[in-house]
């Protein structure tokens, strides 16, 4: 930053006094700030995009969510958008198909995972959101610094089009992603572990009559995921960490070739749609957690607490699942206009041993099942003996899809509003 930006950013206006300053619009900062404003607190959620028309890496809502939401009195407008259903998951090998888990066995109004674009979901949240007097958005505000008094944070000074202004906050949240501008502000770092994939994203045409199912194609050495999207299926092709580079050096016609091993022979015709490689996002999976998630005033949430590899797609659930639950934590508090770091810290305990959880699951998923699939030319993944006994047991499946679907402990909001 420059001497001028500096000096600018010194002179920031004044800009509102809130109860709450959430920075990043994602789904946990917009649940939270939603959950706050149903029970009269003033929230200000600062997005530095200008909109939510981008890409994004999950498209997965999960019971937990949609319970959550059915809570809020909202699944009939959630439901409305367009989307797809996900009921059950398996695995394709060269020794047949098997299923790994079935979301209708669960205990739910809502046995299956939705598939909706996350543009349309943030733009769902950010609607409701802002039927509430005491909701405010405000897009295109980049955060660059945090205001601190007597060791406290005590909001934010961030730019916007017009110029520099600052935000006052009884409690500010980081919800800014993977990235977050927020966790480097306040001198946090996360603890990073170094998963071995990743992922090339990309769509191909769905067809009236195609019988390819949502699940993972581990063949020939080679390891595809597919979830089909109602016009079309989105396809992850798991690759080496930092196999990239020399993928692209092969050229398209190369991968292509690769792809339609995997594939029915009437959906590898249609691998010639992929003609650029701008229609293929490349997603380097990360994982990692931070030891400490607050500090007096300052609490984060979602990505910035902690990033989900993209096994099982639930880093969308356990963001907003933080949301809930530091909402049913911290609203009391909020009321009074005391907060105290110990309320934080009770945050950061109620919702760090699930999330390690799962991140520890998936870890031994991405090591053990699709590291080991990605097998030299030739060789055959075997999945093991004792797995392939283990899932076809029906309550297994049930486990696996209570623990991928709604989650331990069940998240529930407490304190829903009028």
């Amino acid at each position: 930053m420059t001497a001028a930006e500096k000096a600018a950013m010194a002179s920031a206006s004044a800009g509102p006094e809130v109860t709450c300053c959430i920075v990043g619009a994602g789904p946990a900062g917009l649940m939270l700030g939603l959950l706050l404003a149903r029970q009269g607190l003033s929230v200000l959620v600062l997005e530095a995009h200008g909109d939510f028309d981008r890409d994004f890496r999950g498209d997965t809502v999960h019971p937990s969510v949609l319970e959550i939401i059915d809570q809020l009195g909202l699944s009939e407008g959630l439901l409305a958008l367009p989307h797809s259903r996900v009921q059950q998951f398996g695995l394709q090998t060269e020794a047949g198909w098997l299923e790994l888990t079935d979301f209708r066995l669960l205990s739910t109004r809502y046995p299956y995972i939705m598939l909706v674009p996350q543009v349309e979901f943030l733009t769902f949240l950010a609607w409701e959101a802002q039927r509430w007097p005491t909701f405010h958005l405000e897009m295109g505000a980049r955060v660059e610094g945090l205001l601190e008094q007597e060791g406290r944070i005590v909001g934010v000074r961030y730019r916007t089009r017009e110029g520099w202004r600052e935000a006052r906050a009884l409690l500010t949240v980081a919800a800014d992603g993977r990235f977050s501008r927020v966790r480097h502000l306040a001198g946090l770092e996360p603890v990073k572990t170094s998963p071995p994939i990743d992922v090339l994203w990309f769509r191909l045409p769905r067809q009236p009559g195609d019988q390819l199912a949502s699940g993972g194609r581990f063949l020939h050495g080679r390891a595809l995921v597919v979830l089909e999207r109602g016009s079309y299926y989105q396809l992850g092709y798991l690759i080496p960490k930092g196999g990239y580079q020399q993928i692209r050096q092969a050229g398209l016609a190369a991968l292509r070739r690769e792809l339609a091993i995997l594939l029915p022979k009437e959906l590898a015709t249609r691998l010639e749609t992929l003609q650029g490689w701008n229609q293929i996002a490349v997603l380097s999976v990360e994982s990692s957690y931070l030891k400490r998630w607050y500090r007096p005033g300052l609490l984060l949430i979602g990505d910035a607490a902690h990033v989900m590899s993209p096994v099982a797609g639930v880093g969308i659930n356990y963001a907003i699942q933080d949301a809930v639950v530091a909402a049913n934590l911290l609203s009391a508090s909020l009321r009074r206009g005391v907060l105290d770091e110990r309320e934080l810290a009770r945050v950061q305990r109620a919702r760090l041993w699930p999330t390690r959880l799962m991140q520890l699951v998936q870890e031994q998923m991405q090591r053990r099942l699709i590291a080991a699939s990605l097998t030299k030319e030739g060789e055959q993944f075997r999945l093991p003996r004792w797995f392939r006994w283990l899932v076809r047991r029906r309550l297994v499946r049930l486990l696996l899809a209570h623990f991928i679907g709604l989650g331990v402990p069940r998240v529930r909001v407490k304190v829903a509003g009028s």
